[in-house]
């Protein structure tokens, strides 16, 4: 693209955070994007000599955008706006790229097992992956930290203990040293360091203008909306008000994981 045909596309885009909008020249949406700097972002996709870039600057007639206020709203607002319009060149995310799960389970002697699976619809997963790979990776991340049995999690097959047990990084469950009461506590432990807060929550960040407050809505433990209210509403009901109410589903439990993850409440 030329400096010219740059220029016209970003004029009136400001170096702020919020999601982004890319046109054809039938007027059909094409790309979302989201970004911190949402003008410095569309500058790197008409400017990129990537082959992926380069369709879509070859395509792009007109470009639109929304500010949000704060990056976890746009993150939130973009997932769902790929959703509901499925844009031609967000095909990778459109679907749902994460086949497998880490799911919870009990073995006949009482000791509750972590171990990744193929996604499933009718379970409820602790955490989803895009590879098994990934899975058995952060399984064994999670084992470590929670000092854990690799051989109860599946991740040994030795036919007596663990070989962690030997390095005393395991409390022996493996063998029935320690008991399953004792062992699931750590297991629980990490369960609710991965589940989303429970009660009601709002979520309080920057507005999209001085005046105004975004919001993040989760009720027991399930993602509910986002909106935004006047930075001196302080009442829960007129909070709830605010709220443009969302679908909750794998990518935005996801999004808002590594948000507390990062910032634990």
């Amino acid at each position: 693209m030329t400096k010219e045909q740059i220029a016209g596309l970003l004029e009136g885009i400001p170096a702020a955070v919020g999601v982004y909008y890319i046109y054809d020249k039938y007027d059909a949406l094409i790309y979302v994007g989201k970004s911190i700097d949402i003008r410095n972002r569309l500058l790197q996709h008409f400017r990129s000599t990537d082959f992926k870039e380069r369709k879509i600057q070859g395509a792009a007639c007109r470009v639109g955008f929304e500010l949000t206020g704060h990056e976890l709203l746009a993150l939130l607002h973009e997932s769902d706006l790929i959703k509901k319009y499925q844009p031609y060149y967000n095909r990778a995310q459109r679907r749902t790229h994460y086949g497998f799960g880490l799911y919870l389970a009990v073995n006949p002697l009482g000791y509750q097992v972590l171990q990744v699976e193929t996604l499933d619809p009718e379970r409820e997963e602790l955490m989803t992956f895009s590879s098994y790979q990934e899975g058995r990776e952060q399984l064994f991340t999670i084992v470590e930290a929670y000092q854990l049995c690799q051989k109860i999690n599946k991740l040994q097959t030795y036919t007596k203990h663990c070989f962690q047990y030997m390095l005393k990084t395991c409390k022996g469950a493996c063998i029935a040293q320690e008991l399953p009461d004792d062992y699931n506590r750590r297991v629980q432990e990490f369960v609710a360091s991965s589940e989303l807060p429970m009660g009601e929550i709002f979520l309080e960040f920057l507005g999209r203008n001085p005046k105004e407050k975004g919001l993040v809505y989760l009720l027991d433990g399930r993602y509910k909306g986002f909106g935004y209210c006047n930075k001196r509403v302080y009442s829960e009901k007129k909070k709830r008000e605010a709220i443009i109410f969302k679908a909750d589903n794998r990518d935005v439990r996801r999004i808002l994981r590594r948000y507390f993850k990062l910032n634990p409440v």
